[in-house]
Order: structure tokens, then C-alpha cells, then sequence
């Protein structure tokens, strides 16, 4: 099979998080592609069945990102495995549900650890490797809640956000090497992210009316099949020129576009006041 990332074979994927939601979604599509995987989470007991299937094309182990040291051991286990790495997903993480005034310093160190310094760490672990080779392509799952703050979900957007900026700057620095980075956006998929993956803080009762008021908000919004993301990104992985930021999902979209509009009109509402500041 051809392959318009390396040319002569099959590409390899670094997945973390891949046990679950997106992260085994990505993972599927890129064995369905004939690709080879090396995919890693804190439990990896979902990707057995998979290891199984597809006979030596998936190498999985278990990793916490928020490990520095075992996450340099693991992009070297990785590169191992396969003897190469094109293209590694940064989508371990998790969700940190609370107003900012219940948050607990462990709480909110533990949730950047994963959500933040993981993908910060594999990036470091990575770049030395697709440099050499001066190929690659870095995928940052942040989420559409980066593009501003929002009540409750205040640290998630924090860390998202500071991914964010992270690879804005990890695309400045890295694309005059080959190495592509694309930030990826999602909106609600159906995922563990708010079951498994989630963190909450113990509530006071000064919050009660916004809780209720924001679980209206959430009952309807909908979750959508991850495969329909791992398609996109399935194609994104092929382009000669990939986007640096896309959103993934229409409703996503619609939200992100709102936000940046939003944003854009308080900026303008308030020029006057910071042209004064000169």
C-alpha cells in the first residue's frame, strides 16, 4: 500500500490516549488504512482485542504523559517498535469540572500535568527524532472550549488554551525542519471524556442557579461518532500543506466562529479606551 506521507510503505502513528474515544477511533482508522500504530494510555486492556486482530501492525503499552522521564522512555519504545515515527497524536487528557473558587491546588495541578504538560512532554520527546529525519506531523487535540473561558469548565479551557499557544509557537519552530503541527478543535463526541475522564469539584451552594442554568445549556447539545473525526483527520495526515488549526464538527464550528466574533466585538467596543493607553 502507498503512502503519501513516507512514499514507500505504510506510516506510523504515535497515539496517547488511544484506548478510548478519539484516541481509539484515530487508532482504528489508521489500522484500517493499513498503518501501523504504536498506541499508548494508562490502561491499555481496550486495545487487546485490536493487538489481536492486526498482527504485529499495533504495538500498545501502558504510559502516563504526565511522566516525563517514562514519556522520553516511551517515544523511544515507540520508535523501537517500528523504527520510525510520521505522525504522533497528542490526545490524552481528561476533564476538570468546577467553578474556579471550589478548585483544589491538586486538582488543578494533576489536570494540567495530563492535559498540558503531556502533550508538552511528547512533543519534546518527538521533535529530536522527526528533525533528524525531517518529516513528521505533530496532531494536537485541544478542543473548540480553547477559544475562550466558559463557567464550570474553567481549567479545561486554561489548559487547552495553553496547548494551544504551545503550538503555535511549536509550528514557528519546528516547520523550517519538515515537522508539520495541526491543532485540532473538537466539539462533543461520543467519549468516556465526561465519565472516565472526568474530575469534579465538591460543589457550594453559591454556584446552585448556574448549575442548573448551565445544565439546561448541556442537555441539548449532542455527541457525535468519533469515527467521523478520525475520517477527517485520516485525510488531513495526507495533505501536502494541512491545516495548522481546524475545528472538527459543524456545531463546533458554528460555536468557535460565534466566540472569535464575540471576542473581536468587545475588542472593538473598548478601542477607544486602549488607544488611550499609549
Amino acid at each position: 500500500m502507498q503512502h503519501a506521507s513516507t512514499g514507500f510503505g505504510p506510516r506510523t502513528w504515535f497515539i496517547t490516549g488511544a484506548s478510548r474515544g478519539l484516541g481509539r477511533a484515530f487508532t482504528e482508522a489508521a489500522l484500517a488504512a493499513g498503518d501501523r500504530v504504536v498506541g499508548v494510555a494508562r490502561d491499555i486492556t481496550p486495545l487487546e482485542e485490536l493487538v489481536d486482530v492486526f498482527d504485529g501492525r499495533l504495538v500498545a503499552f501502558p504510559l502516563d504523559v504526565s511522566d516525563r522521564e517514562a514519556v522520553f522512555a516511551g517515544v523511544e519504545r515507540a520508535i523501537a517498535a517500528f523504527g520510525r515515527l510520521d505522525i504522533v497524536v497528542n490526545n490524552a487528557g481528561g476533564v476538570l469540572l468546577g467553578m474556579i473558587e471550589e478548585l483544589t491546588e491538586e486538582q488543578a495541578r494533576a489536570h494540567l500535568d495530563t492535559n498540558f504538560f503531556g502533550a508538552l512532554w511528547v512533543s519534546q520527546a518527538v521533535v529530536p527524532h522527526l528533525r533528524e529525519r525531517r518529516s513528521g506531523h505533530i496532531l494536537q487535540v485541544s478542543s473548540m472550549g480553547s477559544a475562550g473561558g466558559f463557567a464550570a469548565t474553567g481549567m479545561y479551557g486554561a489548559g487547552k488554551a495553553a496547548l494551544d499557544s504551545m503550538s503555535e509557537a511549536l509550528q514557528m519552530e519546528v516547520e523550517r525542519f519538515g515537522i508539520k503541527v495541526t491543532i485540532l478543535q473538537p466539539g462533543g463526541y461520543e467519549t468516556d471524556l465526561f465519565t472516565r475522564g472526568l474530575t469534579q469539584t465538591v460543589e457550594h451552594e453559591a454556584y446552585e442557579p448556574l448549575r442548573e442554568w448551565l445544565a439546561g445549556l448541556w442537555v441539548e447539545s449532542e455527541d457525535f461518532d468519533p469515527a467521523k473525526a478520525a475520517e477527517v483527520v485520516l485525510h488531513v495526515v495526507t495533505m501536502a500543506e494541512p491545516p495548522k488549526r481546524l475545528i472538527l464538527g459543524s456545531a463546533a464550528y458554528d460555536m468557535v466562529d460565534g466566540m472569535t466574533k464575540a471576542m473581536t466585538a468587545e475588542l472593538a467596543k473598548w478601542e477607544h479606551l486602549s488607544r488611550r493607553a499609549e
